[in-house]
């Protein structure tokens, strides 16, 4: 019995940062009506900037830094790239999302190689959480559950109990119409792509 429930606890655990991963980008496809296929490279970068700025700030840092990072990186290519295909449909949107995720995937290997980087842990969420019996549930996989869950109770306390969700959600519903009471529609959807390239860098971090 403490077996089976071991097991539900980790598939619960991967489940979640499933879900972390996916949430970036069923927020992008939602509002922007864009498959961003980039998404999974945004979670490689995340990976990769939360191993390297660890080097400099500590895991804890590297854990902040990561999705900061990739939002940025995110929020230039839609400035620079979608924003001025947008015009022209979603096929070139979506085109252009598959040869930014192979570019960061090239880039990538050229900065930190193919082979696979040692990122630790620190000594705080190392060992178990707590033993069911024999068996033991590890820390570093209740700390992943925390994250996730704490990254969906934030999500939905924006898009459900604050005027900048209203403005998301409205914008989802009738772009014109959000534009004509003068709100930056253009503005909301970098902020939503750029929120979820963040979900992906900070599933990558952890």
């Amino acid at each position: 019995m403490e077996a089976l429930l071991l097991s539900l606890l980790n598939g619960l655990s991967y489940s979640l940062l499933l879900f972390l991963l996916a949430s970036g980008l069923t927020l992008i496809f939602s509002l922007l009506g864009v498959l961003n296929f980039a998404h999974g490279s945004f979670y490689m970068l995340g990976a990769y900037l939360a191993w390297q700025s660890g080097q400099w700030l500590g895991f804890w840092g590297g854990l902040l830094a990561a999705p900061i990072g990739v939002a940025a990186v995110a929020t230039l290519f839609e400035l620079g790239v979608l924003r001025r295909l947008r015009p022209q449909g979603h096929l070139p949107e979506l085109l252009a999302t598959f040869a930014f995720g192979v570019v960061l995937v090239e880039v990538a290997r050229l900065l930190w190689g193919s082979a696979s980087v040692p990122y630790g842990i620190p000594a705080a969420l190392q060992g178990s959480l707590f033993r069911l019996g024999g068996l033991e549930f590890a820390a570093y996989r209740g700390f992943v559950m925390a994250v996730a869950l704490a990254a969906l109770g934030a999500a939905w306390l924006l898009l459900w109990r604050t005027r900048v969700g209203l403005v998301v959600q409205a914008a989802l519903t009738d772009a014109q119409m959000v534009a004509a009471l003068g709100h930056d529609v253009a503005a909301v959807q970098t902020l939503v792509f750029a929120a979820g390239g963040a979900l992906a860098g900070l599933a990558g971090a952890v």
